[in-house]
């Protein structure tokens, strides 16, 4: 199997904010300063920079709001890719859980994805904002968004996740 790099990302974030060790992953900051952090950074304008040999695969995605964007976390070690559960977001509360059951960087194939607001095209760069990832992520596709494409109906998730995702629906109420 071969994966190839479309492209680069360029961003203000220059580390993760949580740190994969070969014996689980830690936060860099507390839960408050990683959640306005995270909120100022979903605000801000990144470039996904595309390989001019790739350009062509980029026309007609104007027509689009939002895309999907898979990307490389090129910053975890290789021994944390061996990990098999971390308490989710390095929080200890969090049960000590299956990497496939988070969104952990530190995975056997550290692909990770995350949804953008398309601002504009600008030939090979696209000018987006709410991308997470760390400045020089490598970028390995990018596929338009749809309402459908994620919607999968009545969606079940455990507690802790459940508490995540009401700190970030918090986070973009405030």
């Amino acid at each position: 199997m071969k994966i190839q790099t479309v492209g680069i990302i360029k961003s203000s974030i220059s580390e993760p904010s949580l740190a994969a060790k070969s014996h689980g992953i830690e936060r860099k900051e507390s839960a408050a300063e990683a959640i306005a952090r995270h909120r100022a950074q979903r605000q801000k304008t990144s470039e996904i920079i595309i390989e001019d040999r790739w350009e062509e695969l980029l026309d007609g995605i104007e027509g689009f709001s939002h895309l999907v964007v898979l990307y490389w976390a090129h910053l975890v070690p290789e021994e944390s890719r061996s990990l098999t559960r971390v308490h989710p977001m390095g929080v200890k509360e969090n049960p000590l859980t299956g990497i496939f059951a988070t969104r952990s960087p530190a995975r056997p194939n550290p692909v990770l994805m995350t949804i953008v607001q398309l601002l504009s095209r600008e030939g090979n760069v696209l000018k987006v904002t709410g991308l997470d990832a760390v400045d020089g992520s490598p970028v390995i596709d990018i596929k338009p968004y749809t309402g459908e494409t994620f919607s999968a109906g009545d969606v079940r998730v455990p507690e802790w996740m459940a508490r995540i995702l009401r700190e970030t629906q918090q986070e973009k109420a405030e």
